[in-house]
């Protein structure tokens, strides 16, 4: 699909005006019809029911940062700051069960974003709290409970997603600007040949949250730079770029009965009382209508 095929069919809309501290974990609930999605320094969780235009929220003990739905019961897999833990939220006043917990030897750190892979494995990376030194980790949750350090070094990573074919690992390291790439093994779920698909322009931000989409394009978040664009899979070259009225835009997730909805979570952490007195939307959650199509969020287990 060329650049001028890509259509962003209507205009950037509010749907919940939150002023989170640090949205992000943006995931579509095919089963559900709802939006989930974090305010991970506010602890909150997040539920948007766009058909009903219902909002719910739960108060965790702890940061909150990333979430898959589960293949073999209700509820939701979650990272908490230094567990993966399960959560149902229909069911509880906000108590998570603990499901394996890492790196109590490194209080300074903290889970951030993550996805689960078309085998039912979720992955998600540690960073410094700080956002300065490279002690964060990336994970791998297999479905019998088994814990796997995969890669070491990051100080803030974001992501992953996958390539249409699952030959392809793509992960941003976020401080340094760059989205990485693996060839990935769906099959062992290894990761080998790590090197740079995409370097960003400072005037770019830097790239946080993404997904792919039905044809196998990358739509990545900007922070700092109020937009999220889509890439080529393979070149990287820009097809399209959505403006959003708030510089720190965190991640983004295709959803809606046919899953060309692109949702769209913001922050304000980083903000001056001045930049957040000219960005009230700040830490909102967005939506725009788009004529391409997402993919069903795999199901972890």
């Amino acid at each position: 699909m060329q650049k001028s095929e890509l259509v962003v069919s209507g205009p950037v809309q509010c749907v919940w005006p939150a002023a989170a501290e640090l949205g992000e974990g943006t995931l579509w609930s095919v089963r559900e019809q709802a939006l989930y999605w974090v305010d991970i320094l506010g602890h909150r969780l997040h539920r948007y029911q766009p058909a009903q235009q219902r909002r719910d929220s739960w108060t965790l003990g702890s940061e909150v940062s990333a979430i898959s739905e589960r293949r073999e019961a209700p509820g939701l897999l979650i990272t908490l700051r230094h567990a993966f833990a399960i959560f149902t939220p229909d069911a509880s006043d906000g108590h998570c069960e603990i499901v394996h917990t890492a790196e109590t030897q490194q209080p300074g750190n903290r889970f951030n974003d993550g996805k689960t892979d078309a085998a039912g494995r979720f992955w998600a990376a540690t960073i410094d709290f700080d956002c300065q030194r490279p002690t964060g980790t990336l994970y791998r949750l297999d479905a019998d409970g088994a814990c796997h350090a995969m890669h070491p070094g990051y100080v803030v990573t974001n992501g992953p997603t996958w390539s249409l074919d699952g030959r392809t690992m793509y992960l941003n390291d976020s401080v340094g600007g760059r989205v990485q790439v693996f060839d990935f093994d769906m099959a062992s779920g290894t990761l080998r040949n790590e090197r740079t698909w995409m370097q960003w322009a400072s005037a770019d931000g830097s790239p946080d949250g993404m997904t792919t989409d039905a044809q196998g394009r990358i739509w990545i978040a900007h922070w700092g730079a109020a937009c999220v664009t889509c890439h080529d899979p393979v070149s990287a070259q820009e097809l399209a770029r959505i403006a959003l009225p708030t510089s720190h835009i965190t991640n983004c997730a295709f959803g809606g009965p046919d899953l060309s909805t692109l949702y769209i979570s913001s922050a304000r952490v980083g903000l001056s009382a001045e930049q957040q007195a000219t960005q009230p939307l700040a830490g909102a959650l967005f939506s725009v209508q788009t004529n391409a199509c997402g993919l069903a969020s795999p199901l972890f287990g």
